[in-house]
């Protein structure tokens, strides 16, 4: 036999040390098509969950457009950096010398040469795939920026420098720069990867002597070299139009956007200069193919430079020294005219109307008395307050809730009269449930019940809303509706419905009801593939095996108003404040939408996400817009619906004029719906929206100047009031209705103050009209007060409040016992001349964990009243008697005072009655009991308070 330990022959090598038995090659070679089987489906599975949900949505389109221009951006952006990175290195390759130089560099770099000789073919693959890869994935994420272009609408307005219509500044220019970074990506990758192919065969060499490049090697890369300045001469003449969208500091203002004095008469010429040089310089590279020497290029590229250096840097620091600081204001005035009139073309503020308001009235205390009842509808209940107090009575389970901030809406009376009305509706609060697992979290208790509405500008005779819509099933003046709320804000985990599982419906005094879902929303999990992938995108293995789930069962997700209509217009920016109304006999939440562009020319850019802020967004209380967008246009052009039961989604053209929509209904056709299509009862709920209101109250601290001077000096420059109760934070907008100095009757309208800069008194009061059927919708007024005046701003007046003996004495009784007092929103309203400022007071008595309206506070002029109603501080303000007290209750009739000891006593025995009961109450779960001893307690404690104050004036 032959020796098998002998290396010469045929039979040595066959020795096989520690290989793997068949069965065991099988099994791994069965383990790692199953492993790479499961990551196939772990992908596949969201990409399918979201199939599924976008054509339960009846939005398919929406999701087909998307990823078919994603994967088309990647195809073909992807094939396109492999073919130029490919082609370089394979031209690299055939341009390589025939033969290396003998030298110690060359014969170190033949061991890599031959290594890389057998897997050439793959390193050039992977090499080109990998960029590829990279290349096509970071063009699918400007899927955007190809629809905008292809799809672009012209605006019909031209820029005032050159004269281009302003879709080229937001539709073709992002797409332009785009292009442009890819070329140099391209360009660039392809030098690296063509020099390091000729300096591994030979066309480089660093230290070997003679010639450092070989003719071939040198035409190649100056090919490339010209490309890459070629390229850089397309940048600079696209940097002359950039000079337009520019952002920068400007005295003027803080986000100045736009050509300057230097801009047009040193950066612009520079940047023509400049282009023309890099084309001569991009002809030397190319002429380098026949010259076969780097000398001209390299001087011309080093003469690119420094121009770049000279007449790119130091002449536009010349001009703006020399020529710009010595007389500023001259030189900026006519570009400081083209931003103003840009910005308020571009937030839609050209419109805004600015009088003259004196600040003080020459009107009879009488006359005075009468116009405060008709000027405005005076919202009392302030629903940055009230949410507490609509959980503590109309929660009815713990497992209900409201949101924090609740709504202002506008139902009509049974006269037909409007009434501000302040909503919330009783979302699911999974964080309640009794016994919480898996069944009952995501079966059991899956949806809220009914809308609690209460009157805006009345409490009952307690203090507490005074609800017109309330209780389980839900009851009022909203008629018979759909009260199922499977879609809310609050509603952000999944539910599985409309299977074999009964649903609790809602609980009474006999006891829970049981519900099926019956809507069509949701994906069926009939399908076992379904299931899986359900199972697999949820981490939740039972929904593979569950028996709770089975014909008929349907998974709902995405279930936040927000969460819905981003997913089915993603080029929509969503307001913070979506809104509940009864429409058609459903709940429907209303949501405002807006288009934005970062590419107004000469428009200043400002942050959404900081404009949008106030003190209701500083705990989350409510959502802030696109927190760090930046935006120089934009409009309210969509109104959006999501149905409550259903999670229906429509959308509807409200902005008609609007390019940047129309754009994107040209992309996506059939998605939004026309105006004409908002029913009547629909356009009753719609409103102007609070968040583009902020956004334009912020600009028009600077932008309500149209001179040009005045801009410059700043001096009549505005600053938007701290919130006078949560000092650091902006005061919010409030919805009122109300009557401007020059109409005839209350609008429902939106309205802010603001301070003269880095000053406190009232710098001018701003309300726009917000009733969408009225003929002056968006209409922006705002009343101007004299630069010297000396009417007390909100941190005034609430000083002034907080200051007043009277009041402050008022005050330490009603926070007697522990209770708390919280001030309600500071109402302003502009009346005859003057300014009427209206505060509701509430007190969160002790033993209660909800606040109740117990006074008001009214000031006008030095005038200064704090009485139990809006009726009576109006009276004492104006010295009026008789004066109306529209829609309060009458107040109840005085007590003949008793012993003043023993009352005391009493109250405070009826007071520790009435804790006992409740403590009961809450023993037995008795929600209800509880409430009512809540309120029999808070009852007595002011009897006690009011009992000790009769005694002392007796005293």
């Amino acid at each position: 036999m032959p020796d098998r330990g002998s290396g010469g022959g045929p039979s040595g090598p066959r020795i096989r040390v520690g290989r793997p038995s068949r069965r065991a090659r099988t099994l791994l070679m069965t383990v790692g098509v199953l492993a790479v089987l499961a990551m196939l489906f772990v992908m596949f599975t969201g990409f399918w969950t979201d199939w599924l949900w976008y054509r339960s949505v009846q939005y398919s389109s929406v999701f087909t457009k998307t990823l078919w221009t994603k994967v088309g951006m990647f195809a073909v952006f992807g094939l396109l950096m492999s073919l130029a990175v490919g082609l370089n290195i394979w031209l690299a390759h055939r341009l390589r010398p025939p033969l290396s130089a003998m030298s110690l560099e060359q014969q170190s770099l033949d061991r890599y040469r031959m290594s890389i000789a057998p897997y050439k073919k793959w390193v050039l693959l992977g090499v080109t795939a990998l960029v590829g890869l990279i290349a096509g994935a970071s063009a699918a994420g400007q899927w955007r920026t190809w629809l905008m272009w292809v799809n672009g609408v012209p605006f019909g307005k031209t820029d005032a420098h050159f004269g281009e219509d302003i879709s080229f500044y937001a539709f073709d220019l992002p797409w332009y720069r785009f292009l442009l970074s890819f070329g140099f990506a391209a360009v660039v990758l392809s030098l690296i990867a063509a020099a390091l192919v000729h300096y591994l065969y030979g066309g480089l060499r660093i230290t070997t002597p003679g010639a450092r490049a070989t003719a071939q090697a040198t035409g190649h890369l100056s090919v490339l070299l010209g490309f890459f300045v070629a390229l850089k001469a397309v940048a600079y003449w696209l940097d002359r139009y950039g000079l337009a969208v520019k952002s920068g500091d400007f005295k003027a203002t803080d986000n100045w956007t736009g050509l300057k004095y230097v801009d047009a008469n040193a950066y612009l010429p520079a940047k023509t200069i400049l282009f023309c040089i890099a084309i001569i310089c991009a002809l030397l590279f190319f002429a380098t193919i026949w010259r076969r020497t780097w000398q001209l290029p390299v001087i011309g590229f080093g003469l690119m430079v420094l121009s770049a250096i000279l007449i790119g840097g130091l002449y536009p620091a010349i001009v703006q020294k020399f020529q710009v600081q010595p007389n500023e204001q001259a030189k900026e005035t006519p570009y400081i005219e083209k931003n103003i009139k840009a910005t308020r073309d571009a937030y839609d503020i050209n419109d805004s109307q600015v009088d003259d308001y004196s600040g003080t009235s020459k009107k009879g205390k009488e006359e005075l008395r009468q116009a405060a009842d008709d000027t405005a509808s005076t919202r009392l209940l302030d629903p940055n307050v009230v949410s507490p107090t609509f959980q503590q009575k109309q929660q009815v389970r713990g497992y209900y809730q409201f949101p924090a901030t609740l709504d202002v809406d506008r139902y009509k009376t049974k006269d037909g009269r409007e009434q501000d009305t302040v909503v919330g509706l009783r979302e699911i609060n999974t964080d309640g449930i009794p016994e919480k697992n898996w069944i009952n979290e995501h079966f059991k208790y899956t949806h809220g019940y009914g809308m609690v509405a209460a009157k805006g500008t009345t409490v009952d005779k307690d203090g507490a809303p005074d609800f017109t819509e309330k209780d389980l099933p839900p009851k009022g003046d909203k008629g018979k509706y759909e009260g199922r709320v499977y879609y809310g804000e609050k509603t952000t985990q999944y539910s599985i419905v409309g299977g074999p599982q009964k649903e609790l419906d809602y609980a009474d005094d006999n006891g829970e009801k049981t519900y099926t879902y019956t809507g069509k929303s949701g994906v069926n999990l009939s399908n076992p593939l379904n299931r899986a992938a359900y199972a697999v995108n949820f981490n939740e293995p039972q929904i593979l095996y569950s028996g709770a789930i089975g014909e008929g069962s349907r998974i709902l997700y995405n279930r936040t108003p927000k969460e819905r209509i981003e997913a089915v217009a993603p080029w929509l920016t969503i307001d913070g404040d979506p809104y509940p109304a009864v429409v058609d006999g459903r709940i429907k939440w209303i949501v405002d939408a807006y288009t934005t562009s970062d590419g107004y020319p000469y428009s200043s850019r400002t942050t959404l996400g900081d404009t949008t802020a106030d003190s209701l967004t500083r705990d989350g209380q409510r959502a802030v817009v696109a927190r760090q967008n930046r935006v120089n246009y934009i409009r309210n052009s969509v109104k959006a619906t999501v149905d409550a039961y259903s999670g229906k989604v429509d959308m509807y053209q409200w902005d008609k004029k609007d390019p940047v929509l129309k754009t994107w209904m040209k992309a996506f056709p059939d998605t939004v719906k026309p105006k004409g299509a908002i029913g009547d009862d629909l356009m009753d709920h719609l409103r102007y929206p609070q968040d583009l209101f902020k956004v334009q109250r912020e600009l028009l601290t600077r932008y309500h100047v149209t001179s040009p001077s005045q801009f410059y000096s700043g001096s009549e420059r505005w600053q938007i009031p701290d919130d006078p109760t949560h000092k650091g934070n902006a005061v919010p907008p409030y919805y009122l209705s109300l009557q401007m100095p020059d109409e005839k009757k209350q609008t429902f309208s939106l309205t802010t103050t603001f301070n003269p800069n880095k000053r406190e008194t009232l710098g001018a009061f701003m309300a726009i009209d917000a009733d969408p059927r009225s003929s002056g919708y968006g209409k922006i007024k705002m009343l101007r007060l004299p630069s010297n005046t000396t009417v007390s701003g909100p941190s005034q007046v609430q000083s002034k409040f907080n200051s007043d003996p009277a009041i402050a004495e008022s005050l330490n009784l009603l926070k007697r016992g522990d209770s708390e007092i919280e001030y309600g929103n500071l109402l302003t309203v502009p009346l005859e001349g003057g300014l009427l400022y209206i505060e509701p007071v509430y007190v969160r008595g002790a033993g209660t964990n909800y606040p109740r309206m117990r006074k008001v506070l009214v000031t006008y002029g030095e005038r200064i009243a704090f009485e139990d109603t809006l009726g009576q501080a109006l009276d004492k303000v104006f010295d009026a008697k008789g004066g109306s007290d529209e829609g309060e209750e009458p107040d109840k009739p005085e007590e003949p005072p008793a012993s003043g000891d023993a009352t005391v006593q009493e109250a405070l025995e009826k007071a520790q009655e009435a804790y006992d009961d409740g403590q009961r109450a809450l023993e037995k779960g008795d929600w209800k009991e509880y409430g009512k001893a809540q309120d029999d307690l808070e009852a007595a404690l002011e009897d006690a308070r009011d009992a000790e104050e009769e005694a002392k004036k007796k005293e």
